[in-house]
């Protein structure tokens, strides 16, 4: 095992991650934590008394995962979490510290998604009609904890294009025993009339409070705000982009173009230029508030939390020394 060549474990998750086989900003955060903690036991096993080795071994396997997804900014949250806790003088000393931390943040994760659930839950009331966008966990946990109080939620699920994620929120919501109409994403303006609250998720929210989430987030918002209908974001802190609050931007993800169109029906059509974005930005004045763990937040007040959380800026411990 080199600096360059992670653990089968870390490969495994990195590969899962990049095509949306673990998908959902908890749950890649969580799975890149675990890799991590797996890497420091066959780093271990490999570096033996070399603490050097160790270390360099866990910052390969950082890179390998912070390279799947650049705009999730819970992954590199999770690298930071676990790598900026990586402490000792010995081998062993460095893998109790690597794996102790992966366990705590997992075990916070766990926690936060409840506490999350309740704070958004508070926002809704018996009877209400929520519209939802792509798939987000959070989102559904705040569904999900108005129902356990004993309100009658309904759903409008947008299918969400074009790898129909909406299919799953669908499916879960259902589960729960919520009532669920779903749509395709154009339709979207015509049944804003008869719903309550717009409820999407986030994969990392900006310091100036903008919102980066599945393409068709800022649109529907945009016609959210034209209708009067308020629209929440659930994020939990591992969200918040913290490299954000030094200037830089959040890279929008461009995936395949055969998501969006299949080989045959593009050569059919002849010469065209094909665009995939993953994400767009929702500015801060469409969104009417932010639900975390730690509470409901105005949008342009996140920044604050922000710097409470991760200071002035971001470090990256997994880049070369």
């Amino acid at each position: 095992m080199t600096d360059t060549e992670p653990a089968a474990p870390v490969r495994e998750t990195a590969e899962s991650i990049a095509t949306m086989e673990i998908r959902g900003a908890a749950t890649i955060a969580s799975a890149a934590a675990e890799a991590l903690a797996e890497q420091a036991e066959a780093a271990a096993e490999e570096a033996e008394s070399d603490p050097a080795a160790f270390r360099a071994s866990m910052r390969g396997a950082g890179r390998t995962l912070r390279e799947t997804r650049p705009t999730a900014v819970s992954l590199p949250n999770a690298l930071r979490y676990v790598l900026q806790r990586m402490e000792g003088d010995t081998v062993d000393e460095l893998r109790r510290s690597v794996v102790g931390a992966a366990d705590a943040f997992v075990r916070q994760l766990d926690r936060a998604q409840d506490d999350l659930g309740q704070v958004g839950a508070n926002r809704l009331a018996d009877g209400d009609t929520v519209m939802t966008h792509c798939h987000s966990t959070d989102a559904l946990a705040c569904i999900e904890a108005a129902v356990d109080q004993g309100k009658s939620i309904s759903a409008v699920v947008k299918e969400t294009r074009p790898r129909q994620q909406g299919h799953i929120t669908a499916e879960q919501l259902r589960d729960a025993g919520v009532p669920v109409t779903l749509i395709v994403d154009s339709a979207a303006r015509r049944y804003l009339d008869e719903v309550d609250h717009v409820l999407v998720g986030a994969d990392s929210i900006a310091a100036d409070g903008g919102v980066i989430n599945k393409i068709g987030t800022s649109g529907l918002a945009v016609n959210a705000r034209e209708r009067g209908v308020p629209i929440m974001t659930a994020a939990q802190t591992i969200k918040l982009h913290p490299e954000t609050l030094t200037g830089h931007t959040v890279e929008i993800e461009m995936r395949d173009e055969e998501e969006v169109i299949g080989s045959e029906a593009r050569e059919e059509i002849g010469e065209i230029e094909v665009e995939n974005p993953a994400f767009d930005v929702t500015p801060p004045r469409y969104m009417d508030a932010i639900v975390t763990e730690q509470g409901q937040f105005p949008p342009e007040s996140i920044v604050t939390l922000m710097r409470e959380l991760f200071g002035e800026g971001a470090a990256e411990p997994w880049a070369e020394p």
